[in-house]
């Protein structure tokens, strides 16, 4: 098999293709041939080497796939040898083989293709738990989305329209008009515009129900004075430490000199009547039950064509830096993947 290392920390040409021995399935596990593997801004955090959750380098990143089942282990019926299938993996995903816990892996909807099911795991069980598990959004609710042109972003605002929120969000004003295409109600230009004083002006004041935010930084400061009453800051990410191609300590020190720690003291919540919580779907694999409870449901509203993946680009499995590249430039509108 063919896998997409992390060499060592630098700019997306550390990424580097090996041959290995494909994995045989261990009890309870199935093994994938991948057709396509997501490309997640936790992949470029991780080549940076400033994602705490990543193993040791050298390393194998990814977390989804989309494929078929050749082979099952020990315990695990046999019917699922041949299905294609949606799979979570908990790194190891840039791979043209993977083996995966049998709970991890869904099949795959009748018409959905390739490429939409590599796109589902990361960026809609991350929006589902923002939006609906934690966030709570309601009907007529206002929800600000940051980053909304991003795989989460336009995952997050088909949710909320399915449930019958306004969408309001920030993403360069190259991308406004497709985004209004897919649903938008109103944008904002992060590049040219204060997002805390046009929220303020779009809403007559009264601030928004739900953020989702994952710049982090000073971003979370804003985001947190715009909440109405009764309003929520859903965090799941510092993309504003990521300033560069390699790694960058003073990038990183002054994302966390803005980080507002002592705006959410137990008191300043309580007296605000605001609620601050963060997501983070790579420390939900104790609840992988939950999980699928979600991915059915998330399925169920793919059948009814309340959602669709939106793929900005498809590379080549060689290509992986270009795909990061592509990424970190912010160029995409939608998911990007690497097809085996």
């Amino acid at each position: 098999m063919r896998q997409i290392w992390i060499t060592k920390a630098g700019a997306p040409e550390v990424l580097v293709v090996k041959q290995a021995a494909d994995p045989e399935p261990k009890a309870g596990e199935l093994r994938i041939r991948v057709e396509a593997s997501g490309v997640n801004f936790a992949d470029v955090l991780g080549r940076l080497g400033i994602y705490p959750d990543l193993p040791p380098m050298p390393v194998v990143p990814g977390y989804e796939v989309s494929g078929r089942v050749d082979a099952v282990g020990a315990g695990v019926d046999a019917g699922w040898i041949g299905r294609d299938v949606l799979a979570m993996t908990r790194f190891g995903g840039y791979a043209d083989v993977v083996c995966v816990p049998v709970k991890q892996a869904f099949v795959r909807p009748h018409g959905m293709s390739v490429e939409e099911g590599a796109a589902i795991p990361v960026n809609y069980f991350t929006a589902w738990q923002l939006i609906v598990v934690m966030g709570a959004l309601k009907p007529g609710e206002t929800v600000l989305i940051h980053s909304i042109g991003g795989g989460v972003g336009i995952a997050a605002t088909q949710i909320a329209k399915k449930i019958g929120a306004r969408v309001i969000g920030t993403a360069s004003a190259i991308k406004h008009a497709e985004l209004r295409a897919l649903g938008v109600d109103e944008l904002i230009d992060y590049r040219t515009e204060d997002f805390e004083q046009r929220v303020r002006e779009m809403t007559g004041g009264g601030g928004v129900e739900l953020i989702l935010d994952a710049v982090g930084g000073d971003s979370f400061k804003k985001g947190y004075r715009l909440l109405a009453p009764t309003g929520r800051l859903g965090m799941f990410g510092v993309s504003s430490a990521a300033t560069g191609k390699e790694r960058s300590l003073p990038g990183l020190l002054r994302m966390l000199a803005s980080t507002p720690w002592l705006q959410f003291n137990p008191m300043a919540l309580i007296n605000d009547n605001k609620g601050v919580f963060g997501v983070n779907l790579g420390h939900m694999w104790s609840e992988i039950d939950a999980l699928r409870g979600w991915g059915e449901q998330l399925l169920e509203l793919w059948r009814e064509g309340a959602i669709k993946p939106k793929i900005a680009r498809v590379f080549k499995f060689d290509e992986a830096p270009q795909a990061h590249h592509f990424l970190q430039d912010r160029r995409n509108i939608g998911k990007v993947l690497l097809r085996a």
